[in-house]
Formats: structure tokens, sequence, C-alpha cells
């Protein structure tokens, strides 16, 4: 059937459900000039009169009352797939695929999306920890996290928590006849726990700032990891001082396991914020997970 048959039975149907030219064009969004036009022309092309028109009313011929009882379910059933597949293209479904650190995994991403998922089974969710700076579209991945001030320039970047504030810490067995810092000068005399984010990168530089003064501290140890987790055991074991969020070792502070240091130089950072490649391509479960993880103050 061409399109323009297709329109134009849809437009007889109108009519004679509604039995009105003027409330079948109001209903279709059209002129009831052009709509009589249309069922003037389908009853041409069909070599049958449709519908008997009065001055006070419509309705349709034998022929008509045939073409109704035969065609007018069809369309019914053509008319609820087309709704269906409307629908389906605006339901979040598919596999939202995000490449994360394990800091924000474990805080973030698997505390809120472990409960939204089962609410929309449609949706797959993959997390992938990637300490890196990895590169989300060579990862084929839909969305990556990172820290504020990560996220390179075109992305679009949506902020999921507030500002984080680090701390210096170390275990009393590796403090034990050690002199604890006072300046940051002071931390090249310590082994320290270092983080590397990606395999080619540098490891990582203590980013200080106490008041209008700021200075990175290029620190040295025996250990270098590229996960907050493991370097906080390290700290734990007493193997030297790490640079980590104050939120992850907050208990041990507080149950003595850690002591904490120079915390007028530590700073807060730019909180995780998620990103992707344009607001403009993102799928409804993208924009599903974006939304349930949307920093809300």
């Amino acid at each position: 059937m061409s399109g323009e048959n297709f329109r134009a039975i849809q437009a007889f149907l109108a009519v004679a459900r509604e039995r009105s030219f003027t409330r079948a064009a109001a209903q279709m969004g059209v002129s009831q000039s052009a709509l009589s036009h249309t069922i003037r022309a389908l009853e041409e092309r069909l070599e049958l009169r449709l519908l008997t028109r009065t001055t006070r009313s419509v309705a349709p011929t034998e022929a008509g009352e045939r073409l109704i009882q035969k065609v007018a379910p069809r369309f019914e059933a053509i008319t609820g797939e087309l709704a269906a597949f409307e629908e389906l293209r605006d339901k979040p479904a598919g596999v939202v695929r995000i490449a994360a650190s394990d800091f924000a995994v474990h805080t973030m991403l698997w505390p809120t999306l472990s409960r939204l998922q089962p609410q929309y089974p449609d949706v797959k969710m993959e997390l992938a920890i990637a300490p890196g700076l990895s590169d989300i579209a060579s990862g084929r991945f839909d969305a990556g996290v990172r820290l504020g001030d990560q996220i390179a320039k075109g992305m679009t970047a949506v902020r999921l928590a507030p500002d984080i504030r680090m701390v210096i810490v170390g275990a009393p067995s590796y403090l034990q006849g050690r002199a604890v810092p006072r300046t940051p000068s002071e931390l090249t005399g310590h082994a320290c726990i270092k983080l590397r984010f990606s395999e080619a990168g540098e490891v990582y530089a203590w980013k200080l700032k106490k008041g209008r003064q700021s200075v990175q501290v290029r620190v040295d140890g025996a250990w270098t990891f590229n996960s907050i987790y493991l370097a906080i055991d390290a700290a734990l074991a007493g193997f030297g001082l790490a640079y980590v969020p104050e939120a992850l070792v907050r208990p041990h502070i507080q149950g003595g396991r850690l002591q904490a240091m120079l915390q007028d130089w530590c700073p807060a950072v730019s909180g995780l914020h998620i990103f992707f490649a344009s607001q403009r391509q993102s799928s409804p479960a993208l924009s599903l997970v974006v939304e349930a993880l949307r920093y809300r103050r």
C-alpha cells in the first residue's frame, strides 16, 4: 500500500467514525477542505463511493461499511504496533558501560545503580574499574567518571558529588621513632605510598595548599599502586604515608589505626563527575543513569 493510500484510508476511517468532516478534520489537524479532497481522491482511485454526504450528515455507503469492517481492525493493529515502537524508543533499555576508578565505583556507582537497575530490567549495567585516565571513546564506553578537573574539554559533564577533602595519614607503627612532618618539605624524608593512575603516566604529585600557598610534592617510597584502597591498606600495614580522600580513612583515624597530619595543608579537590561525548548522543538508558547519580545539593 502506498503512503498516499494509507493516509487516505486513515482519513476515511476518521470521518466514518465521527460522522462529520468537521470533527474528523479537527481531530487530524487538517482543514475540512483538505480532508474532503483526500476522501474524493481515494474514491476516484477505488472507483467506488465510500461516503454518502448530505448537508446535515455523513454516512458510509455499502462499500464504505465493507472497507470499515475489513480494514479498520488491521489499521488499529498497525497503529498500536507503531505506538509500541515509539514507546520502546523512549523506554530505557540496553547496556550502559561506564569506566571509573574503584573509589567512584565503591562510593557512588554501585550503591546507587544497584538500587536503580532492578526497577528497569531492560537496562544492563557494565562497570569497568579503570584507574587511569582512559579514553572512553576508544574503550567503547558510554561514559566515564573522574574528578572534575580531570575531564577533557568538549565533554558533557554532570557533577555526582561535592568536593572531596584529602588527608595525609600514617599508621602508628610507621610513625614510631619518626618525626611527624610539620611542613610539606618534610615529606621528602618519609616513605610515601604513591599512586599512578595510568600505565604510561607520571606518579601522582601531592597537591597541597594552605591559604594562598600551593605546592606540589613529588614524594618517593617503595610502593606504587593504581588503587586508593590498596594505598590505604599499605598505610594501615605501616609501609608509609598515604594521601587519600578523608572520608575513606575517617573510621581508621577515629579508631587510632591511622594518624592524620598536615591537615591545614590538605585541600578539597573537585568532586566526581560523570562525563560523555555529547548530551545529544545520550540514550534513554544513559540519561536515566545520569539523572539517578546527579548531585543534588
